[in-house]
């Protein structure tokens, strides 16, 4: 496994990730809440990709140190883990979005 490709696919998934989020966030201030949806679905797929790519890794180096640990690799490891925060936050915002417009 080419470790630079795996990298830069954990870091271009969890990016794309990202950016779908706060589009679904700027959607559900606009009260496009089936768009707001979909684009966290597409998100959700993003870091799904990202996530298995991390995985694979971890099966590759079984604890034994066999995956070199650069400070690219931590910057990878740190789009996809404040990603799945964003992630998981967006997910709420965009209901609380919701039920306030529903409210009003």
């Amino acid at each position: 496994m080419d470790q630079e490709l795996v990298v830069m696919e954990i870091i271009c998934n969890a990016g794309e990730a990202r950016s779908l989020c706060y589009q679904a966030l700027r959607q559900s201030r606009e009260k496009d809440f089936d768009g707001a949806e979909q684009t966290l679905s597409q998100a959700k797929e993003c870091l799904n990709k990202a996530h298995l790519t991390q995985t694979q890794l971890i099966e590759e180096d079984q604890g034994e140190g066999k995956v070199s640990m650069t400070l690219v690799m931590v910057h990878a490891q740190d789009h996809l883990m404040t990603t799945i925060l964003a992630q998981e936050m967006a997910t709420e915002m965009v209901a609380l979005h919701k039920q306030i417009s529903h409210k009003g």
